[in-house]
């Protein structure tokens, strides 16, 4: 099995600042009430970036805010949460490990090799202080591949030149799982590691012929390839797919659906959860109010209309499929708010 370390680097960080229109003028409020956080998230072109940046804002009630009940701030009053823009779930998992970011997102599977130390993170270690928030929304295996790339299965990526994802995503975590699956060799192909933004330009250029990423269907930059008929979804199905369902409960037989993208058919692909982690020694109270935050109605408006993964979120199975121990103050929500 791969190891964390051969998929995993630093990224740059760039923060997405809080929206604070309409507040009214700043309170006193000494700086020790002021609470401030990281939100680990992806690639800006990708999914978890703009997600983060919505969660940010939820959680978020700095000075000045306007009342919850007056369509202002509905967050934990003094936090300010900023989405910070990572590699993906592999660095996020790695960032919560070394207490440099408060919440991250991450896939299911990542996080649930990362908490039991088993998979990729079976040299490195458990992250002992990983724990869970809440299951945010599915996620899709994309494989998209040049329209004259001859490629329409996976068993034609032998010998191409594909994008498995960036280091540190998860991205390429389960790309080579998928590779693995279907006994091909990376070695045998001429792998590169590009953000997604940077694979579908490389792949309208002509210097790639596919490209892997895990992310909530539809992604605009993928939507654009296929509205022009530049490219087409490849399907992940078939015994090696039913194989990795089985030996993986928190993967899922899926499927995209028709005209989701343009000009694309129905294709068959693997499912995994979106969760949002935390560090566990964050004060429970603090987390009990994220999570109240998080499913506030006001806020769950916000993020339908703000992301695709939006629609699916859900607080009755905000704690299904997770994988992985639940931070106390959100277990504590949960058991108040009825949720199994």
């Amino acid at each position: 099995m791969f190891s964390v370390r051969a998929v995993l680097a630093a990224g740059l960080v760039v923060l997405t600042s809080v929206g604070l229109a309409g507040a009214a003028p700043a309170a006193a409020q000494s700086a020790s009430d002021l609470k401030f956080m990281r939100i680990g998230t992806g690639p800006t072109g990708g999914g978890y970036f703009p997600m983060g940046g919505l969660i940010g804002n939820a959680i978020s009630n700095p000075p000045g805010s306007r009342a919850c009940e007056k369509g202002g701030s509905c967050g934990v009053p003094g936090l300010i949460a900023a989405a910070v823009s990572t590699n993906g779930a592999v660095e996020n998992i790695d960032a919560i490990r070394r207490h440099t970011m408060e919440l991250a997102l991450a896939q299911a599977d990542i996080a649930y090799w990362a908490y039991h130390g088993t998979g990729p993170y079976k040299d490195d270690g458990a992250v002992v202080n990983l724990r869970g928030v809440a299951m945010l929304y599915q996620e899709s295996f994309h494989l998209v591949a040049r329209a004259d790339s001859g490629i329409t299965t996976v068993a034609d990526l032998k010998g191409k030149r594909v994008s498995l994802g960036e280091e540190g995503s998860g991205t390429l975590i389960d790309a080579l799982l998928i590779l693995e699956a279907y006994g091909l060799d990376p070695k045998k192909m001429k792998p590169s590691h590009l953000k997604p933004g940077a694979a579908a330009d490389a792949l309208l250029a002509g210097e790639i012929d596919a490209f892997f990423f895990v992310a909530g269907a539809p992604v605009t930059t993928i939507s654009a390839l296929t509205a022009s008929n530049a490219a087409h979804l490849v399907p992940i199905g078939g015994e090696q797919a039913a194989t990795l369902t089985k030996t993986y409960p928190f993967l899922v037989a899926g499927e995209i659906a028709a005209d989701v993208y343009p000009n694309q058919p129905a294709v068959a692909t693997i499912n995994v959860g979106a969760v949002l982690v935390a560090d566990a020694a964050l004060p429970d109270d603090l987390v009990y109010g994220i999570t109240q935050a998080l499913w506030h109605p006001n806020n769950q408006s916000l993020f339908r209309k703000g992301h695709p993964g939006g629609a699916q979120m859900s607080l009755k199975n905000a704690t299904q499929g997770m994988g992985i121990a639940l931070h106390a103050g959100a277990a504590n929500y949960y058991f108040d708010a009825g949720v199994e």
